[in-house]
């Protein structure tokens, strides 16, 4: 079983930081991609960061400059970092991940619970 759990969300005035972290755990042979998708009320999920095995990221626009994802690979956790927020920041926050359980098994995108981020004026 492999597990994603995130944390770090909170409440945050406008202009702050925070960041998220997302730990997976469990039978993890290779994990190939990470990322972070946000849904805000009323709202479909949205891709906000992801980061490949290579190294490479892309973000949606909304968030370049401001966000940046990164990753422990010893700690198999990726982490959200989140500067200068904006109201419209306002979701609850998913990461998500592409990992490989064992050698024998393809790969699978697994969620975690999510984690709410409030953004104030």
């Amino acid at each position: 079983q492999v597990q994603l759990v995130e944390s770090g969300g909170g409440l945050v005035q406008a202009g702050g930081s925070l960041r998220l972290s997302c730990a997976a755990s469990g039978s993890i042979f290779e994990i190939n991609a990470m990322a972070w998708y946000r849904q805000a009320p009323g709202k479909p999920r949205e891709l906000v960061a992801i980061l490949a095995n290579g190294g490479n990221t892309n973000y949606v626009d909304s968030v370049k400059g401001r966000f940046t994802i990164s990753r422990d690979n010893a700690k198999n956790t990726a982490y959200l970092q989140m500067n200068s927020l904006k109201l419209e920041d306002t979701a609850v926050y998913y990461c998500n991940a592409v990992i490989r359980p064992t050698i024998r098994t393809p790969s699978t995108h697994y969620w975690g619970q999510g984690t709410q981020v409030t953004v104030s004026s």
